[in-house]
């Protein structure tokens, strides 16, 4: 499933104000969408529900180091002026935790009863482009193969996107990096790149159809050849204020050749294996399936749930984990998200938000990491065995 890219001259832009943009977000809900959108809660800006402007985290940004994540008042009243919180779009799409399936028993048997929840008709506003090559990355693990997700098909198919061009990075970001932001340039309806000078407004761009015809039903006027200057200098100031950077070159044949790395010891002294980095990853995808029984033996549930390759129990085997070091699995996980992905689904693993850098409680940074390896290759070549796969 390929979602929509621009089909419009991106020259073509219309202003919107406030009070459009309030009105704009109302038609969405008469069409009987549900909102999702940044708001502040419990000390972070994260996405969840919301009705209208009055709910988005208005005049707030954050500050967000390795390691570390504050919230703080910005002197004006702007409505996306952070860089991204802990969560990305991906709890909306790929759940998690889901039932499969539910068995009753019958007199000859079980009767299995397939469950497939009906899929709300979202509309993600306040989308970045990093989160949306995220999206886009998801797409081809679980919609791309022969064996389609359909729960995941169904949340994802007909998703109305109001992205926002990044107006600040975060400390944390390198999305320039991995050529994934911070313009947004596919797979979205409408984006915006909010303008908070007097007065405070927004440049819109169409992406699609869909877009076209929504903003048809709001009041907007065409920009004017200063807004654009202003809004592409806006980005391009963000571009050049990148947090963190990460030198892709060779990535790949980089962590192939260094399996056995003095760095790998390094990282596994401070890591906690607490899943953090993969939680708030918006491409990571590693789950479990569980099955419950009632106690009466009459009734049982498949469910799935999130998991992930630091879990001691998700290299599991029929003689114990696979990967039983902390060294172990994060050498998993960085070789699988900037090598072995780009073999097993055509793209990196990564989209440069930063968010395993920010969340990790030891500020572990991928992007010192892989420079550290750069700046000395280990001697050890790499032998027969995989040792991507296995332990220390």
């Amino acid at each position: 499933m390929e979602p929509d890219v621009p089909v419009f001259p991106a020259t073509e832009r219309a202003v919107l104000s406030v009070a459009d943009f309030a009105r704009l977000l109302d038609v969405l809900r008469t069409e009987g969408r549900i909102l999702v959108g940044p708001t502040v809660r419990e000390g972070a800006i994260v996405y969840a529900e919301i009705r209208g402007v009055e709910d988005l985290p208005v005049g707030w940004t954050e500050e967000q180091e390795a390691g570390s994540y504050r919230l703080r008042r910005r002197n004006d009243d702007a409505l996306f002026g952070y860089s991204i919180g802990p969560q990305s779009w991906k709890p909306f799409l790929f759940v998690p935790r889901l039932r499969l399936w539910t068995a009753e028993r019958e007199a000859d048997g079980f009767a299995v009863q397939p469950e497939l929840p009906a899929a709300p008709r979202l509309a993600l506003i306040g989308a970045r482009s990093c989160d949306l090559h995220a999206i886009a990355v998801q797409d081809r693990v679980f919609l791309a193969g022969p064996f389609a997700d359909p729960d995941y098909g169904a949340r994802r198919d007909g998703v109305f996107v109001v992205a926002v061009n990044c107006g600040q990075a975060g400390g944390t970001c390198f999305c320039v990096s991995m050529k994934t932001g911070p313009r947004v340039t596919r797979w979205f309806d409408l984006v915006l790149t909010e303008l908070v000078d007097a007065p405070h407004r927004f440049v819109v761009e169409v992406g699609s159809e869909r877009g076209t015809a929504l903003l048809a039903r709001v009041a907007s006027e065409p920009a004017s050849e200063a807004d654009c200057v202003q809004a592409d200098q806006c980005v391009d100031r963000t571009a050049r204020s990148m947090g963190r950077s990460l030198d892709t070159a060779d990535i790949k044949e980089l962590l192939y050749r260094n399996p056995e790395h003095p760095r790998w010891d390094n990282v596994a002294a401070r890591c906690l294996s607490c899943a953090n980095c993969t939680l708030v990853c918006p491409t990571c995808f590693c789950f479990a399936v569980e099955d419950h029984t009632d106690l009466t033996g009459e009734h049982a549930t498949r469910e799935r749930r999130w998991d992930s390759c630091f879990t001691l129990e998700h290299s599991y085997l029929h003689a114990g984990s696979v990967r039983t070091t902390a060294k172990a699995r994060y050498r998993q996980w960085l070789t699988h998200k900037l090598a072995a992905w780009i073999d097993q689904f055509g793209t990196s693993g990564c989209v440069g938000c930063g968010r395993c850098i920010t969340w990790c409680p030891v500020g572990i940074d991928l992007t010192e990491e892989v420079s550290a390896m750069r700046a000395n290759p280990a001697a050890v070549p790499q032998t027969a065995k995989d040792t991507r796969d296995g332990d220390a």
